[in-house]
């Protein structure tokens, strides 16, 4: 009789820990996953203002080149001209992620 009792006790006791371990395991990746997407906007939003300075430098730089008295050296020009490659760059870059996490 007392083999079953003990025998008993064992197992809910084993099965207390298994539910608790599971337990903080789940809890543990909902954080991580919390984490993951806090990140994702974080990355989103810093690519959103990356692109409205972008757009600002490129619209300012026009701007100024449109102004006649505004003598304008080589270096704006170049600088537009870089500008409009990392833009072009920066769109092809993520245009590849989203194909790959598309296939």
């Amino acid at each position: 009789m007392d083999v079953i009792v003990y025998s008993i006790i064992q197992a809910v006791v084993t099965t207390m820990g298994i539910w608790f371990l599971q337990k903080s395991i789940t809890k543990r990746d909902k954080a991580a996953q919390e984490r993951e997407k806090a990140r994702e906007d974080m990355e989103y939003n810093l690519l959103t203002a990356v692109n409205a300075s972008i757009a600002l430098g490129e619209a300012t730089a026009r701007g100024v080149k449109r102004i006649p008295g505004a003598n304008c050296n080589g270096d704006m020009t170049a600088a537009l001209e870089y500008t409009t490659t990392v833009k072009h760059e920066l769109k092809n870059f993520l245009n590849r992620k989203a194909v790959e996490k598309i296939i």
